[in-house]
């Protein structure tokens, strides 16, 4: 058989032939003969992974594997309670994993859903309805409005036949279908005039048209295909995996040197051994998990409230980060909503009383309290309810219509009133003046001249080029017959035109200013052609970057050509769904972190391929299932907001790995350096992870605490080269810090060994949790506030510090009381370390730091 994308260039007659089929469709023999069971008309099925399979993926990360080992140290050192917390943070974090892998397979069902219904085929001649699924190659299907297209069609007969195929290609307005072949190749689906597709829907008119491609050789399932191909993996997805591997080096290499160290110096190896597993744990920040689950929670409830739906939750830190947002131009730059901005009379005087005339010439039905019909009609319709018009359409019968086509670009409707037949034509404007012979000025019938029509051309061209869509409207007396035809469109009185327009989003002109601010580059990729998109860009005052890109340039372009491509341009035109896969791959192969907003069939695949899939919740079921986000509101000003909390997550994350690593390596390097010339382990390991919980417990409600502006300003990304840099900067003035209080507790006091290890366990305490109020802003500590739950975590941890060592508790972990002027020392040096710190913290953050 002929290959799929050549039908259209064969006339029908080729075609038929070509197919083995003929106007009369296939004999019920033939199609029994063709009718494969195995190869059945319908989408392609993704094999469901089994519920073991998908939870046990969870648990591939290295950091994973570094916290799964810190769990079993901690079992092993007889530790249940930290054993039992980083298990249930590991188990919290799998099941919300666990449950974000439907995803793919939610998008495949929805695609399928689409083609489950009963189509209209000519079997033996006659007319037979048969499941979509049982459809063969050379079938003959009839089409009628509303139907859905039940495979991909080669058109054969076309009567006034218009396709909504927006679902596909992205076009707003529905395709003009003929049945004549086209010379060219290698055409998009929206210029395929001849072809019909599997998932499209008849708007207008009617048809036929051969099967030449069912299941998986359709163009809708060039779509199911790209969503069944493996997710790539996200930035925030990237970046855990670097920082675990990162971290799994660190303790690895620290562990090793401990043990090492500690076995050939002067411990015996099994003391050695649980002293270097006790260290591992207490560099790991087992809280991280507990951290950003909480983190992204915090966050999800605050965007519930503004009408954000977040479907998987590291999509929250990964909306922060966006650098790029991708979206179509129409429901996000604008309003999707036809209006009549004004109405005109021929004399272009505003006249209200020509919503009338076109009303006449209109046709909706109301139920459930809205109009229904084509947007045109649906509009004037509404505008004539608002003023009070639809009561003087009894006074009206309507007697005939001559229907709209495309080629002439007019209706026209025959009405009897008062004895009297009209016909009214409505019309774009340079189809219904060529047919006007006369115009009504005033109240009066004036003959229209040709170079008055021209005039009235030009008048209408400006206000054209001001984004108006404009519909003209005329009238003639005529006489009593059974039928009309296209002739009697002749000769008419030109009465006047209204003006439509989809007017840009109140917020959109706000939202672009944000967005501006937020360093955030909007990119308009859309499947409409390119002078609608300059128009509506115009309209809320985006400016285009260099020029609009087609398509057929996108086709043309390597992948190192469009890298560069997606770099000098922020519109692109006439787009397929491969197309927009290709612009947010090239995207992120420049390093940037991409959010795509779609709301159609044709943006599924780009909304998997995406950092961050943006869907809204009037779209298409599967674009909702491929998105991580649906929005309530549709609108930019929602992604606005969802892009701050992303950044204030991704903030508040950032001073927790900041912060605990920091201090964790401060206390590690020290105890790992102080058990080479000790005679004794610095800290035992019951100590070490007691430390360790501590100190972690304020940064339990980090994701409670203010974030500085400047946090906001810009888009920040993981930065392992940054994490180190703090991690060493600011733990080795831990440790120096660390070294005073050993000198004091060795060679002032001549502290026994448990006076020694209560007065450093104290002092590490308080560092580290001094050491949050430092690192949690760029700002002097003063002029940044901390959320009362920081504030309320800080004093219960060092209460409870205080509580253990002067209550019995102690001895549970080998702890002695200390003098309070000792007490008072250590206070006196944790606040030299803490001003310490805020001076350096200056120049660390303004000469060396990435971050904002």
């Amino acid at each position: 058989m002929q290959g799929n994308k050549e039908f259209h260039s064969l006339s029908v007659r080729d075609s038929l032939k070509a197919s083995g089929s003929s106007k009369a469709g296939l004999t019920g023999k033939e199609a029994f003969k063709r009718f494969d069971k195995n190869f059945l008309n319908e989408l392609p099925k993704k094999e469901p992974r089994t519920a073991g399979t998908i939870f046990l993926s969870q648990f591939k990360s290295p950091f994973v594997l570094v916290l799964i080992a810190a769990t079993l140290i901690a079992a092993f050192l007889g530790e249940a309670t930290s054993a039992i917390l980083i298990f249930i943070m590991l188990f919290l974090s799998a099941v919300l994993g666990f449950f974000q892998e439907f995803k793919s397979e939610k998008a495949i069902r929805a695609l399928a859903r689409l083609i489950s219904f009963n189509a209209i085929v000519l079997r033996d001649n006659k007319e037979t309805e048969v499941n979509a699924t049982e459809l063969v190659k050379g079938d003959i299907v009839l089409l009628s409005i509303g139907k859905m297209v039940p495979a991909d069609l080669r058109l054969i007969e076309c009567e006034n036949l218009a396709i909504n195929e927006s679902i596909l290609t992205g076009e707003s307005e529905p395709a003009e279908k003929k049945a004549s072949p086209l010379q060219a190749r290698h055409l998009g689906m929206h210029q395929m005039h001849d072809m019909a597709f599997m998932g499209t829907t008849v708007s207008q008119g009617n048809g036929r048209g051969i099967v030449i491609a069912i299941g998986n050789d359709t163009q809708i399932a060039r779509i199911a295909k790209l969503l069944k191909e493996k997710p790539p993996q996200t930035a925030f997805e990237k970046n855990m995996q670097s920082f675990g591997s990162f971290l799994l080096k660190i303790i690895v290499l620290m562990t090793v040197f401990v043990f090492i160290a500690n076995s050939v110096l002067h411990q015996d190896i099994f003391g050695s051994l649980l002293f270097a597993l006790a260290f591992a744990v207490g560099i790991t920040p087992e809280l991280l998990p507990a951290i950003i689950s909480i983190s992204l929670a915090v966050g999800a409830v605050y965007l519930a409230k503004k009408h954000v739906v977040v479907k998987k939750l590291a999509s929250i830190e990964d909306l922060g980060n966006v650098d790029v947002l991708c979206t179509d131009k129409t429901g996000t730059l604008t309003e999707n909503t036809l209006f009549i901005h004004k109405s005109f009379d021929s004399s272009f005087h505003e006249s209200p009383e020509i919503v009338f005339h076109a009303l006449l010439a209109s046709d909706a039905a109301e139920r459930n309290n809205k109009f229904h019909g084509s947007p045109i009609d649906v509009t004037i319709y509404s505008q004539a309810a608002r003023q009070g018009l639809l009561s003087k359409l009894k006074d009206f019968t309507r007697l005939h219509e001559i229907e709209f086509d495309f080629s002439r670009k007019r209706v026209s409707y025959v009405l009897k009133h008062d004895n009297k037949n009209f016909l009214y034509c409505k019309g774009a404007a340079d189809s219904v003046l060529p047919v006007c012979s006369k115009i009504n000025l005033k109240g009066k019938t004036s003959r229209l001249s040709g170079k008055n029509k021209k005039i009235i051309l030009s008048k209408l061209n400006d206000f054209s080029r001001k984004g108006y869509r404009l519909i003209a409207i005329a009238r003639k007396e005529v006489k009593p017959k059974k039928a009309f035809t296209l002739k009697d469109e002749k000769d008419l009185e030109f009465l006047g035109f209204i003006a439509l327009f989809d007017p840009p989003k109140k917020t959109a002109v706000h939202s672009l200013k944000d967005l501006n601010e937020l360093k955030i580059e909007l990119k308009i990729l859309t499947g409409d052609n390119a002078l609608v998109t300059e128009q509506v860009c115009s309209e809320v005052g985006f400016q285009i970057k260099g020029r609009i890109v087609l398509g057929n340039e996108i086709d043309e372009a390597s992948d190192e050509k469009l890298r560069n491509l997606v770099e000098q341009a922020n519109v692109f035109c006439r787009l397929t769904p491969e197309h927009k896969v290709r612009i947010v791959n090239a995207l992120t192969a420049n390093k940037h972190i991409v959010g795509f907003l779609g709301d159609g069939i044709n943006d599924a695949p780009a909304l998997k391929a995406s950092d961050v899939g943006i869907s809204v919740d009037s779209g298409a079921d599967i674009a909702k299932d491929s998105a991580d986000i649906v929005l309530l509101t549709h609108g930019l000003h929602v992604i606005v907001d969802g892009i701050r909390e992303g950044r204030k997550t991704f903030a508040n994350m950032v001073k927790y790995i900041f912060t605990t690593l920091s201090s964790n390596f401060g206390n590690m390097t020290t105890i790992a350096l102080a058990s080479i010339f000790l005679p004794f382990i610095p800290l035992l390991p019951v100590q070490i992870i007691l430390l360790n919980l501590i100190s972690d417990l304020p940064l339990l409600t980090i994701s409670t605490d203010n974030v500085d502006a400047a946090s906001l300003k810009k888009p920040e990304k993981w930065s392992i080269k940054e994490i180190t840099h703090v991690m060493i900067f600011f733990g080795l003035i831990s440790t120096v810090f660390d070294f005073i209080t050993i000198s004091v507790l060795i060679y002032v006091l001549q502290a026994p060994v448990e006076l020694f290890r209560t007065g450093w366990f104290l002092e590490s305490v308080l560092t580290e949790l001094a050491v949050i109020y430092a690192i949690r802003t760029h700002k002097p500590f003063y002029k940044s506030k901390p959320s009362k739950l920081v504030v309320l975590a800080t004093i219960f941890s060092l209460l409870l510090t205080l509580g253990i060592i002067y209550s019995p508790v102690r001895h549970w972990f080998a702890f002695t009381i200390l003098p309070y002027w000792f007490v008072g020392l250590v206070i006196g040096i944790v606040i030299i370390y803490f001003l310490l710190i805020e001076a350096v913290k200056r120049i660390y953050f303004t000469r060396f730091s990435t971050q904002a």
